[in-house]
């Protein structure tokens, strides 16, 4: 496998775990958020449900740490080589392609942060629930960073899908890929909606 095969396999596999499992994961993750929309009782039941799988630790590592940080690291390569002529070229897709690249750095750097204060917490023995989420989005600037970072992910992952079915080769033709680009802009305020509503119902 030459150079250019392999550079070619390492961008399949990270849009690909940016879709599967990483999309996947955040999708299911907003939804759990959802349930606080039902008050603190539904949020803690389905909260206690996830913190109770069997083989918890090698689901987190397999199936998202491990996707999630080589998507992040070798996407980082990949937008720190691109170049963005959005300043020259002020087409839709340019702009999309620079936001892509920018909610990237956001959102892995809001996973990070996220990470800690749930889910090391819960290592250091502080019980994730309801209470836990509503005293950190209290605080008006982390509640401002987490719809910076919430909306950033959702981003990523929805116009990401767009470059995933490019660069798998599945739309291939101008007008397929119109129509995804509509697609995706539709996902994207849908789950908008439910992270927004989540995050809104802590508070």
């Amino acid at each position: 496998m030459g150079i250019g095969n392999h550079e070619n396999f390492y961008r399949k596999l990270h849009s690909l775990a940016g879709i599967i499992p990483v999309g996947v994961f955040l999708t299911f993750h907003l939804f759990l958020n959802y349930s606080a929309v039902w008050g603190e009782d539904a949020y803690n039941t389905a909260s206690g449900f996830m913190g109770n799988l069997p083989f918890k630790y090698a689901l987190e590592i397999f199936i998202i740490f491990l996707p999630l940080f080589y998507h992040a690291i070798y996407g980082a390569k990949i937008a720190l080589q691109a170049k963005n002529n959005v300043g020259q070229y002020k087409y839709m897709r340019n702009w999309m392609f620079f936001f892509q690249r920018l909610t990237g750095f956001i959102a892995f750097a809001f996973v990070i942060w996220h990470v800690w204060q749930t889910r090391v917490q819960a290592e250091l023995g502080v019980h994730v629930d309801f209470n836990m989420m509503a005293s950190i989005v209290e605080n008006p600037l982390s509640l401002v960073l987490y719809i910076i970072g919430i909306l950033s992910a959702i981003y990523h992952f929805t116009n990401g899908i767009w470059t995933f079915l490019i660069t798998w080769g599945i739309t291939v033709s101008p007008k397929s890929q119109k129509i995804l680009q509509y697609i995706t802009i539709a996902l994207f305020f849908a789950l908008s909606f439910v992270g927004l509503r989540a995050i809104f119902a802590f508070i």
